[in-house]
């Protein structure tokens, strides 16, 4: 192998590696091993993914040595490059800036633990063992043990990376337990010059502790799913229980807007819950998707039901609306008919809102054509009217005298008189009209008829004949009841004299209130 193949001992270090004393930053921990992403939003039809992380690739150039580690595959051919332009005069007048400097990498000292053979091997320490982890046959000892230390300082990174992102928190503990046994995987055994085995000892100990947390992780883990399937089907019953409500008391609209609603809050809770079992979450969305599907199957069947219906009561209020327009010619003569043709709307059903509204306009025009006419009559009679109505006026103001007529006999010849001239006055129109003025002109005969009555119970014969004769019982008895009661007194008798004193004052009593 030529010397033509390695990297120059004054090559650059390549910056990824830190110095001894150089903290690593997350910046760094990126740029060597970067984490694996978050768990995704769960899909029930998609296959679990496997970790994405993996080692990183080497960075390093072709370098001459022969290591016991897989041999890597040969570069690829260099671009061709980019004719340069030419500059111009005036930027060739122009003094050109300073070249910067190369930066100075510090050297470590690998001696420790690596050393170069006779015969240009490169062995690591390991304990109280060597170990060769390839050939630099090419190059200086000291560029031999850092070019092998540069890979050590790479695996250390990537360990230093796995503790900091355990320190850090946020991170999946099984996933970095995995990452740390694919690490250690690789430290074991490694082509690289450096302390191997305190290496392995941190990767241990970070394995150990990431079990425990791994276990809370798990157990945590349970619960969310647990509670994420209650939290589904909990979901997929409320739409089970949309699906199995009897279609006629459906209010599809709101209905509709529930379902969408819980549609998306099984899409949300996909997105941001925990990933379920397949076999479950394929079980929930199987269900979710046949309650669905009933669920449209009978929106769909009520609409269309509801669309045969609405055409059935639009071609029957179509042909009412028809009928309606007909009746026209006849006036007034038609509004009985018209109010039939009400009746029959109002028992046609509902044609949807948009075209019950236009026959509708339809079916009122023509009642107001009908309706018109009857106004143009009411107007005509009411100006017909007007004289009959000033005349029942002046009679109801001559009618106020029967009040104030003592004699009855005059004051019912005078109301007389007045109804006599009131029918002959004629019809007045419209009718309301006239049953106001016919209260008024009652009003004044029963207010007659009343003091009639009191005056005949006043003056009856027959009334008097009984009231006569009722006074001359009384009478009577008050003569007897005087009689005895002067012989009890003369007797000294108290009590019959009491009893005698107490029928003669109710006698005199009645007598007073026939009198």
């Amino acid at each position: 192998m030529s010397t033509s193949d390695h990297t120059p001992e004054s090559a650059p270090v390549d910056a990824g590696i830190p110095a001894d004393d150089a903290p690593v930053t997350a910046a760094a921990d990126d740029a060597v091993a970067p984490a694996p992403s978050e768990p995704g939003p769960e899909r029930s039809d998609a296959p679990e993914e496997a970790s994405s992380e993996q080692p990183a690739d080497e960075t390093e150039p072709a370098a001459p040595a022969t290591e016991s580690a897989p041999a890597t595959p040969a570069p690829s051919p260099a671009p061709r490059p980019t004719p340069r332009p030419v500059p111009s005069p005036a930027a060739l007048a122009r003094p050109k800036a300073p070249a910067a400097p190369a930066p100075v990498v510090a050297r470590k000292d690998y001696s420790e633990w690596g050393r170069i053979e006779d015969n240009g091997a490169v062995s690591v320490r390991e304990g109280d063992e060597w170990r060769v982890v390839g050939e630099y046959p090419d190059g200086t000892p000291d560029e031999a043990l850092q070019y092998f230390g540069r890979k050590f300082d790479d695996l250390e990174v990537r360990v230093v990376t796995l503790e900091q992102r355990h320190a850090r928190g946020g991170a999946s503990a099984s996933d970095l337990r995995k990452q740390a046994a694919a690490l250690k995987d690789e430290v074991v055994g490694a082509a690289a010059v450096g302390d191997l085995l305190g290496l392995a000892a941190r990767l241990d100990a970070l394995t150990s502790e990431l079990a425990a947390a791994s276990e809370e992780e798990a157990a945590a883990n349970r619960a969310a799913v647990e509670a994420a399937v209650a939290e589904r089907t909990g979901i997929v019953e409320r739409v089970e229980a949309l699906a199995a409500r009897d279609p006629k008391t459906v209010q599809w609209k709101q209905a509709s807007s529930e379902l969408d609603a819980l549609f998306a809050a099984w899409q949300q809770h996909q997105k941001t819950g925990p990933r379920l079992p397949k076999a479950t979450a394929q079980a929930l969305w199987k269900r979710f998707r046949d309650a669905r599907a009933t669920f449209e199957r009978h929106r769909r069947a009520f609409f269309a039901e509801l669309d045969e219906a609405h055409k059935e009561a639009r071609d029957r209020k179509t042909r009412i609306v028809e009928r309606a327009e007909e009746l026209a010619s006849r006036g007034e003569e038609g509004i009985p008919a018209y109010r039939a043709l009400l009746d029959e709307w109002k028992a046609a059903g509902r044609a949807g809102r948009k075209i019950d509204d236009a026959l509708w306009a339809r079916f009122k025009a023509a009642g107001d054509v009908l309706y018109g006419a009857r106004a143009e009559r009411d107007q005509a009679e009411q100006a017909e009217s007007a004289p009959r109505i000033a005349a029942r006026e002046e009679l109801l103001v001559e009618a106020q005298g029967v009040a104030a007529e003592k004699d009855l006999v005059a004051a019912r010849r005078m109301l007389t008189d007045i109804q006599r001239r009131w029918d002959e006055v004629g019809r007045i129109f419209p009718r309301e009209a006239e049953r106001a003025l016919d209260d008024r002109l009652r009003r004044i005969e029963q207010d007659l008829k009343a003091r009639e009555d009191v005056d005949w119970k006043k003056n009856n014969p027959e009334t008097k004949a009984r009231a006569n004769d009722m006074a001359q019982q009384l009478q009577d008895s008050i003569s007897k009841l005087e009689a005895e009661l002067a012989a009890a007194e003369a007797a000294g008798d108290k009590r019959a004299a009491a009893e005698a004193r107490e029928a003669l004052d109710v006698r005199r009593a009645w007598l007073n209130a026939i009198g």
